[in-house]
């Protein structure tokens, strides 16, 4: 697999991996831009109103037949969060030319053309988007919104961070909060969208069997007419090493669920100072981060003090959290318990069956993302963010040379944050989730 990275157009980086193993090549094009409570809700709308329709293909109804056309290829918008950076644009999916019919060819041009024209020549009435499909696709947000506490995990999860960073921008939804989408309208919009054109580094993906030239030549003609202000190129994440008070801050919500939500918040100190990104995921695991954990292996299955229980890091800004179903009456034990399994990390209480189960588990995770041209654009985009050239092969090398004494020094300076307890009704113990 070939891989090359170079920027294409002014504050344009694309990153090409020549490789003949899929028969669908993949394009993405992501505007970054900073996540903020004021303009996350109108990063999150633009792509689906972009979607909408363009100059050549001005509904749905004609973008559907284009891509029909185009042997079958999939478009679709993207919103993501990277620690403290929305990005947003689109994705798109095709057949590899290898695989069509003899002398057909040209797709890789005509995908990258669609997808430029998607983003820089929508369906517009003197300059400015189409207020229907504004209408339309800010209620589809709002409901996406407001579905959000449907997920009672994932609204824990939210949750935590919200409270746990109440004045950072990592506390911000990627979809924006209900107030801000409600106030969108097209005229402020379409500004909106003139401006994040302007102002955004753009990073583009490809992977398929085309030559890195063609697929850059392809990309840098669609995107020709991207205007270029002034961009916004110390984009980045503010992380903050210690807990915000000289104790972990503790909030309840009330619902009528039949399990409770707990979730625990935590920053990962002097670690990411400089970081050890294999350390740091090995020290995950271990703790938190698969079925051989100490959270799997003695919360859960050893004293039955949860459902389930599991935690994940955010390498980009540096926290960790832990997300666990619980009984109401074991919420002292079980805090309690999850802290004693991170102190055993911190003090080198490994087995090396444990180290080596959530290295195994690693390696095998990372090999499996070489194995999905979409885990590889997922993957690239957040080591482009970080600065970090190596792909999931060489991570998964340096995964295998970790050791218990890197583990503990990735864990030494963790420190809790924020406990987030979701738990039922007294009033009405028999709700359902």
């Amino acid at each position: 697999m070939r891989q090359t990275r170079r920027e294409i157009l002014p504050g344009v980086m694309m990153t090409c991996l020549q490789t003949d193993k899929f028969k669908t090549g993949l394009l993405s094009v992501n505007l970054l831009t900073r996540l903020s409570r004021e303009t996350a809700a109108k990063n999150a709308l633009i792509p689906s109103v972009l979607r909408r329709g363009t100059v050549s293909c001005p509904d749905m109804d004609a973008m559907a037949a284009r891509l029909d056309s185009l042997y079958g290829a999939r478009l679709e918008p993207a919103v993501r969060k990277k620690g403290e950076i929305q990005c947003v644009g689109f994705w798109a999916d095709f057949v590899d030319e290898a695989w069509l019919p003899e002398g057909e060819g040209g797709l890789l041009e005509q995908i990258a053309a669609l997808l430029g024209e998607t983003l820089l020549a929508p369906n517009t009435r003197g300059g400015l988007l189409l207020p229907q499909y504004v209408d339309s696709e800010r209620e589809k947000l709002l409901e996406d919104i407001r579905a959000r506490v449907n997920d009672k995990i994932s609204y824990s999860r939210y949750r935590m961070t919200e409270l746990m960073c109440p004045a950072e921008d990592y506390a911000v939804d990627v979809l924006g909060t209900e107030e801000e989408a409600e106030a969108v309208g097209y005229v402020a919009l379409t500004r909106h969208y003139r401006a994040l054109l302007a102002s955004s580094p753009v990073e583009v993906f490809y992977c398929g069997a085309a030559d890195p030239e063609r697929a850059q030549r392809a990309v840098r003609d669609a995107l020709a007419a991207l205007p270029r202000g002034e961009l916004d190129m110390d984009l980045g994440t503010d992380i903050r090493m210690n807990r915000v008070e000289e104790g972990p801050r503790t909030f309840t919500d009330v619902m009528d669920v039949t399990q409770g939500k707990l979730a625990i918040g935590y920053r990962l100190g002097a670690a990411m100072e400089e970081p050890d990104m294999a350390a740091l995921r090995v020290m995950n695991a271990v703790f938190g981060g698969g079925v051989s954990s100490k959270l799997f292996m003695n919360v859960r299955e050893k004293l039955s003090l949860c459902y389930f229980a599991s935690s994940g890091v955010d390498l980009v800004k540096g926290v960790m959290a832990v997300i666990s179903g619980i009984e109401a009456a074991d919420y002292d034990k079980a805090l309690a318990e999850i802290g004693r399994q991170l102190q055993a990390v911190q003090d080198g209480d490994i087995t090396d069956e444990e180290l080596a189960s959530a290295k195994r588990g690693l390696v095998n995770d990372l090999l499996s993302a070489a194995d999905s041209a979409g885990a590889l654009e997922a993957f690239w985009l957040e080591q482009n963010i970080l600065g970090l050239e190596y792909g999931p092969e060489e991570l998964a090398a340096f995964v295998e040379d970790v050791t218990r004494e890197d583990v503990v020094k990735a864990a030494s300076g963790i420190g809790c944050d924020m406990v987030y307890f979701l738990r039922g009704s007294e009033v009405d113990e028999d709700a359902e989730d």
